[in-house]
């Protein structure tokens, strides 16, 4: 057993919770030297994933790497080379793949159940106004704090204590913002569920427009909505200045249907029907009211009602057993490398659509923009020196 961190306070406290005496290290290079280490769990910042999780496949480890995937498709596709080629075992920490729940609500989906799914929306709302997560001043790093090794292939910035730990997610240069933080987790299950690979268009707009007075670069409020193969339209609901309910209080996500609709919960899935009747659908006016109330009265549910609030959709004890189980078996994880990257691609492609204010096409088998040089350019970007991404 061993660990690796740049903050001694961090080390210590996984070293806890773990217990006995691990071998501690600042270098991650130093850890994967070790010959009878046989895998390793990625938790830094989402601008380090890829370099680490490719260092590893060389290295001959197996890898748990937490979501999101990478900073940029390209890294993305990159990763998945490196699995393949150095033959490695890899699980992506979007652990909804495992819970037996989320599993039997996709699989609802995915064999019709809904009929057909025009519609699917998902949520990360909170109010952080008005002062965000602050805005404390550029300034040298603490003494015990290598900010060089922080930032790695990032640009070089002063140092500022919210670019460091958790708050990173709120800057460009280390990662997606909450479209991926927490939308990849969304998006991941609706991709599962509609059992596509990607989108076909996306598009987002917002910004930062709650007059939030802290020094984050992410937007406090977006939509984005991607169109995936079949028509099927998905959003995405970024509001951080306004904490009201959605559509059913602790929904998480819902999928629209032609039958009904599916909810998913933090606690499981509910299944509403919707009343369908076979005759002609009335337009609403004065003639064809009592035509109308006939259709209503003879509308019937094509599908059963279910509701299943009794299983933990947060639970990351299967993700990891199935992870474990596949470093023995050589089989593929639930969430394997290549699920990662679409699922995380798809959230990235939504920052790109709303840095250029463009409506995009998206090739998923070339994986570019056709006819869109400008957001073909966010698909990469510079490594600092002397930093690069092998392959």
């Amino acid at each position: 057993m061993a660990l690796c961190d740049l903050s001694p306070a961090y080390m210590d406290s996984a070293a806890q919770k773990i217990g006995g005496s691990p071998k501690r290290f600042k270098d991650y290079r130093s850890l994967l030297g070790l010959p009878d280490l046989d895998a390793v769990v990625i938790c830094t910042p989402d601008h380090w994933h890829a370099l680490q999780t490719i260092h590893a496949c060389e290295a001959g480890k197996d890898v748990y790497v937490e979501k999101p995937l990478s900073l940029c498709v390209a890294e993305g596709r990159r990763m998945v080379e490196a699995v393949r080629k150095y033959k490695r075992v890899c699980q992506m920490g979007i652990h909804r793949r495992s819970v037996p729940v989320c599993s039997e609500a996709a699989e609802f989906v995915r064999q019709g159940g809904l009929g057909k799914v025009t519609a699917a929306r998902a949520f990360h709302i909170q109010n952080e106004w008005p002062a965000g997560i602050g805005h404390p001043p550029d300034e040298d790093p603490p003494a015990s704090f290598d900010w060089d090794a922080w930032l790695g292939p990032a640009a070089m910035k002063r140092y500022n204590k919210n670019r460091t730990f958790y708050h990173f997610r709120w800057f460009y240069d280390y990662s997606g913002g909450q479209v991926t933080n927490f939308g990849v987790h969304y998006i991941d299950f609706i991709q599962w569920a509609l059992n596509a690979e990607a989108p076909v268009s996306v598009m987002a707009m917002g910004g930062r427009i709650s007059g939030m007075t802290d020094n984050r670069e992410i937007p406090d409020t977006l939509q984005a909505v991607w169109q995936y193969p079949g028509g099927t339209l998905v959003n995405f609901s970024q509001f951080n200045a306004n904490a009201g309910p959605w559509s059913l209080p602790g929904c998480e996500l819902e999928l629209r249907g032609t039958k009904g609709t599916l909810y998913l919960f933090g606690n499981g899935y509910e299944v509403v029907p919707d009343a369908i009747s076979e005759d002609e659908f009335p337009a609403n006016s004065p003639l064809t009211r009592q035509h109308d109330s006939t259709y209503r009265k003879n509308a019937k549910p094509q599908i059963e009602a279910r509701r299943v609030r009794n299983s933990s959709t947060a639970d990351t004890a299967p993700h990891v057993r199935n992870f474990l189980d596949c470093v023995k078996s050589r089989g593929q994880c639930n969430c394997d490398i290549e699920t990662g990257h679409r699922s995380t691609s798809a959230t990235l492609l939504a920052n790109i659509a709303f840095k250029t204010r463009s409506v995009l096409d998206w090739d998923a088998q070339a994986e570019r923009f056709p006819g869109h040089p400008e957001a073909n350019k966010l698909l990469s970007y510079n490594y600092r020196s002397p930093h690069k991404l092998p392959g």
